[in-house]
Formats: structure tokens, sequence, C-alpha cells
């Protein structure tokens, strides 16, 4: 039980506590432009392509941004719906959620707020919102379970900025991963559970976001993450060592990145005999582009077409109670 965090001001300017969502963003709307505007702040990180800048811009711009936001928007109009964006929109159910569970257990205001690190709602106009209701202490939490130098440093880079160079006046923490919580793994555990209700015969395959090999072999610990969560997971589901995989997607590029690939292996594990499979994706806190089209479209056509009889998409935890909760926990000892 997280004991109630308790104001010492007085009761007549009380205490009031900030929480920042932070994930990636998403396009504005499912169109070229919108996703050329959006993959251009995205792919000018520092963080997620690490080259020198003048070789990169040129790429960048003579290449990517002339042909790859066209195949994009297609992929982003499968799966948009009336609410926008399925990572926005969920993130926004999120926000709602998270408010109520953390103002039942904190004695305090508390309020939470979304931004993205890329696209709008922006990082910036999340904290300049908190900072115009004079909270106290803000607790940003990037929406990556694993930690990765591509992404939960990425928004460290943004907030510590912003705390340089804009007085908040508030103490600011940020948690940098949550891939072994103990109340994370229920909640996927919980998902898993749910979806086995009729495919208890499912081979699970645990899909991670690939980064470069290279990243990993100069110190990120993603890899080590991943695994973790993956094998907590698996023990807390009672799987054995043939009943499960851990998998990376979503390549970009010519290098090498994390192995094995989702795609690779759906297509390899039909011959294998396993003809029904389930897929999670447990480092994605929403469902969005990666998981709604690439997985529950794209490798689902990979795994039939290559002899798979069954293929089940298990949803990231999105706004599910559970999560908030675990969230909040997390959140909590932070505060």
């Amino acid at each position: 039980m997280i004991a109630p965090i308790v104001s010492d001001t007085d009761p007549g300017n009380e205490e009031v506590l900030g929480v920042v969502l932070a994930n990636l963003g998403t396009p504005s709307a499912p169109t070229t432009e919108a996703v050329r505007e959006y993959l251009a702040e995205f792919l000018w990180d520092e963080r997620v392509v690490d080259m020198a800048r003048l070789p990169w811009w040129l790429i960048l711009h003579g290449f990517i941004l002339r042909f790859r936001p066209k195949p994009v928007a297609r992929n982003y109009q499968k799966i948009w719906t009336d609410q926008g964006s399925p990572l926005l929109a969920i993130s926004r159910d999120q926000i709602t959620g998270l408010q109520a569970v953390l103002s039942a257990r904190l004695s305090v205001p508390v309020k939470v707020v979304l931004g993205m690190r890329y696209g709008k709602p922006t990082i910036y106009s999340a904290l300049a919102e908190l900072r115009s209701m004079r909270v106290s202490r803000i607790v940003v939490v990037p929406m990556y379970p694993q930690y990765s130098t591509t992404t939960t440093a990425s928004v460290v880079d943004v907030v510590t900025d912003i705390s340089q160079t804009h007085a908040l006046d508030a103490e600011v923490a940020i948690v940098e991963s949550y891939y072994s919580e103990a109340e994370y793994i229920s909640a996927l555990a919980a998902s898993v559970q749910e979806a086995y209700r009729d495919a208890s015969d499912d081979f699970l395959l645990m899909s991670f976001h690939g980064i470069p090999q290279r990243m990993v072999d100069k110190g990120d610990p993603y890899y080590r993450h991943c695994e973790t969560t993956a094998r907590l997971l698996a023990d807390e589901l009672g799987l054995k060592a043939l009943q499960w995989r851990l998998t990376f997607q979503s390549r970009f590029g010519r290098e090498a990145w994390l192995s094995p690939a989702t795609d690779k292996v759906l297509r390899e594990i039909p011959a294998q005999g396993i003809k029904n499979v389930s897929v999670i994706c447990p480092g994605f806190s929403v469902d969005c582009l990666e998981t709604l089209e690439e997985i529950a479209m794209q490798n689902r056509d990979v795994f039939l077409q290559a002899g798979g009889e069954r293929f089940r998409y298990i949803p990231a935890l999105n706004d599910r109670h559970d999560h908030m909760e675990a969230l909040a926990s997390i959140i909590c000892r932070h505060l």
C-alpha cells in the first residue's frame, strides 16, 4: 500500500502535484504532408539517428522525406479512427484514467497532462500547463517500459533542456524505466490470460520494437531490459521455454538490428508445427501504427500465408485499469 502524500503547506495554499505522460507522438493527420512533417522532426533527433548531421540531412531531405511519407500515410489511413490517431486518442484516455486513480490515492490535488516527444501536444506545452498551475513537484513518465537511448533518453534531454531554460519552480523527477515492476508484469500477464481463455494452445510471441545492434554494443541497456520483461512475463504465466519467444520488429535502414526479427520468425514457425500464435508487444504502452498495422495486419498476413492457422494480436495495455494502477504505484514512489 502506497502511503498518501501529505502537504506541509498551508491549507489555503495547497500543494499541487503534476504528472506528464510522455509518448513518442503521431502525425496530426493520415496525409502525406502531415506524415512528412512528423518524420522530419522524428528522424532529425540525434538520439534516433546518430549520424553526422550534414550527410544525414542530405539523406533525410534528399531521399527519405521525398519517398517514405506517402506509403507511411497509407498505413496510417488503415488504422485512423473517428477520434483521430489511435495513439493520441488512447493516450487521452490514459490521462483520464490515471487522473482518477491518482486522485483517489493522494491527499493533495494532482494534475495529469500529456506531452509528445514529436508532434503535438508537446512536452513543452505539458510542462507549461503545469507551471501555470504552480505545481510543486512533477513526475515525467516516458511511456517506454524498457529504457533506450533512442526513446527515454530523448525525453530526458527535452525535459532537462526545458528545466534549465525555463523556471519551472518545481522539483522534477523522471521515471527512466519500469520494465521489471511487478504490477506492470502482472497487468501484461492478465491481458494474455484474458486472450488465452479460448486460445490456451497458442504459442506466445513477445515482440519489442527493435534498435540497431550497434547501440546495444555501445552500452544501451534496452536489449537486457526486453529480455528481463519477457522472462518475467513468461514466469508469471507459467510458460515453458518452448511455449514463447522474444522477437524484435520495425527495422529501419540497412544496418544490423536486434534479432530475431518478428516477421522472419512468423514466417518460419508454421513449418515447425506452430499453427496458432498470439503476439503481444510489451514495449508499447499504447496501441499505434507499429502494433495495429505492422503486427495485427502485416505480420498476421505473413504468418497465415506461411501456413499458420490462427493469429491473435493481444492489445497493448492502453487504459486498462490495472495498467493505470501500476503507473500510479510507480509515480507515487517517485513522488
